[in-house]
Formats: C-alpha cells, sequence, structure tokens
C-alpha cells in the first residue's frame, strides 16, 4: 500500500513515513502508527501519522509485517 488512503492506515500499523526534515531526500523512517493526523479519507502526499516513537511525517509505504510469512 502506498499510504494514500486513510481507510488502509490503522494504529499497531508497521509503516515507512517520510520526515519534514527528510523531505528533499526523500529518506524513510520506519516505525508503528500511534495516531493518524489526516482527517481527509485521501491525501496525495500520504497520510500524516506520528509514530509510537513521536515522530510525525506522511506514511510512504504502509503493511510492512512483522512476521515475513503473513499475507
Amino acid at each position: 500500500m502506498d499510504g494514500t488512503r486513510r481507510s488502509d492506515i490503522k494504529p499497531g500499523l508497521r509503516v515507512s513515513i517520510v520526515l519534514k526534515k527528510d523531505q528533499r531526500t526523500g529518506k524513510l523512517t520506519e516505525g508503528i502508527v500511534k495516531d493518524i493526523l489526516t482527517k481527509s479519507p485521501v491525501h496525495p502526499h500520504g497520510i500524516k501519522v506520528r509514530l509510537e516513537s513521536g515522530e510525525v511525517g506522511r506514511v510512504k509505504v504502509a503493511g510492512g509485517s512483522r512476521d515475513k510469512d503473513s499475507a
């Protein structure tokens, strides 16, 4: 999933986000979603979330699995 639809993002999901400071480079930061900050159902640049670590950014890759065998 590309992270542009709010319905795809749930607390507890492992995601890769781009932090504001990393927007130019596109560097991804991985973590677990704590809060969903975007209110609209779709956002072209990715749904904004807060990770359990406290970092805030836009989701670029959603649904990274903790278990390699899960589908």
